[in-house]
């Protein structure tokens, strides 16, 4: 049954949540997705706060620091 599904499946006890059985494919496809989502909230953090450059700045920069 956890092999057929692409979702978790929920097991309750006296009708609350208890266990969540899921295929590896499912877990590990949760897992990078959950990554993806912490770096994207970061990478705001980091424009909320001002610590990014624009394209064009990044690129003089970095030729200015190796000389190309």
């Amino acid at each position: 049954m956890c092999k057929e599904s692409d979702e978790p499946i929920y097991i309750t006890k006296n009708g609350y949540g208890d266990m969540v059985i899921m295929s590896m494919e499912v877990y590990k496809e949760k897992m990078f997705m959950l990554d993806v989502y912490d770096k994207l909230m970061v990478a705001e953090e980091e424009i909320k706060s001002g610590k990014t450059l624009d394209a064009d700045s990044s690129i003089k920069s970095i030729r200015e620091k190796y000389n190309v």
